[in-house]
């Protein structure tokens, strides 16, 4: 089994799928590993040290996807929404690609991988059950953006995070306020705890509560109670347009006394939903800061203006996309940890081994044969039960 990396062709993107650390355990496994020139040099990963772990380098793309029994990157066609189609005839009738795909954005595009004839792996549809946890990419990717996005916001605020006492006179710490609670908000909390604001945080899931205060934050409760609050996956579910208005009215207070804003819900397959109000914006004090990690999703901050920075009434709104990609060097280890462990999984006696009884692989696998497998992407686009998929 041969496996490829090539170079991310994302603009901006400076991830790497493989690191060279990971590559001995792969090839103890009979996996070799083949690698574009310069795949990981934005990362901090350079060719030589690729080599140092017995990956072979070659100099262009299409050698890549001509050795490669499998190909793995960071951002797929798909979730590469503006250059990663370039990739697609590059693809061969049987080959392997793991990496995150988009399973539910668009259609067309899924059906276009699909017709390649790509046995294809979303990293985005691994299960949150124990044994899937070393393989979660997503989670990793979440963790990296929560950690940047108070980075951001402090860089941005012109206020000091932590009490000061100094010979000037005491600094009062400042105030931050997280919206979701995931893995990405979780972090976020614990950064901005690390950094020394008085940090609150909001989810409509009651459960996180206990998270919320084990890190050293309070708790928000709203009057205000969601239905079916989470999936069986643990993620938040889409509620009513009426929850979402008495939950903006209740919100209102806390975020017009906060100098940081982090928001983070997301809903899988669906546009985020609107948290913070352009009323709420001009009720914040000026030099406020939101950070809008939903920002790719449309945003759960009305004044958010995709993969931008802008400045509404005082207040700078940040909307940056890819925010993994800016902290490359940990980014690509932890994404290359979970993809080697998946690969491993996956890879039995030097060949591609899918077993359909097996939930990680089951729910992973997006396009097999020419069709979209994945039971719940195809439910999501209405399109009619697949066939069982064979064994092996």
């Amino acid at each position: 089994m041969i496996v490829g990396v090539p170079r991310e062709i994302y603009p901006g993107e400076r991830r790497v799928a493989l690191v060279p650390a990971v590559l001995p355990g792969l090839a103890k496994a009979g996996i070799g590993v083949v690698v574009e020139a310069g795949a990981g040099e934005s990362a901090g990963y350079p060719d030589d040290a690729y080599r140092a772990k017995g990956a072979q380098v070659l100099a262009g793309r299409k050698e890549v996807f001509d050795a490669a029994d499998l190909i793995v990157q960071v951002l797929c066609h798909g979730a590469n929404d503006r250059t990663g189609e370039a990739d697609l005839p590059l693809l061969r009738d049987g080959q392997g690609l793991i990496g995150f795909l988009r399973p539910l954005g668009s259609r067309e595009t899924v059906e276009a991988i699909a017709a390649r004839g790509v046995t294809s792996f979303s990293v985005e549809l691994m299960p949150r059950i124990t044994r899937a946890q070393s393989m979660d990419a997503l989670s990793s990717m979440a963790t990296v953006s929560g950690y940047k996005a108070v980075l951001l916001a402090a860089d941005s605020l012109p206020k000091f995070f932590p009490m000061l006492t100094t010979a000037a006179g005491t600094i009062t710490p400042a105030r931050t306020l997280i919206i979701g609670v995931g893995v990405a908000g979780l972090q976020a909390i614990a950064t901005s705890r690390r950094l020394g604001s008085v940090t609150s945080a909001y989810d409509l899931r009651p459960a996180v509560k206990e998270q919320v205060q084990s890190l050293g934050a309070r708790f928000v409760e709203l009057a205000v109670e969601a239905k079916d609050a989470q999936d069986a996956g643990g993620y938040a579910k889409a509620q009513d347009e009426d929850f979402y208005r008495r939950q903006r009215e209740l919100l209102g207070k806390v975020v017009a006394e906060s100098d940081v804003v982090i928001t983070t819900a997301v809903v899988p397959g669906k546009k985020a939903p609107v948290l913070v109000t352009a009323d709420m914006v001009a009720a914040m004090a000026p030099g406020s800061v939101i950070v809008d990690l939903a920002a790719e999703r449309g945003g759960n901050c009305e004044s958010t203006r995709p993969d931008e920075v802008a400045a509404v009434g005082g207040v700078t709104i940040i909307g940056k996309f890819n925010l993994a990609s800016t902290v490359p060097y940990h980014a690509s280890q932890m994404y290359a940890k979970n993809l080697s462990t998946f690969l491993l999984h996956l890879v039995r006696d030097g060949a591609l081994r899918i077993d359909p009884g097996d939930e990680i692989a089951r729910d992973t696998l997006l396009t097999r044969g020419g069709e979209i497998v994945q039971p719940r992407v195809r439910e999501f686009f209405s399109l009619p039960a697949a066939e069982a998929a064979p064994k092996g």
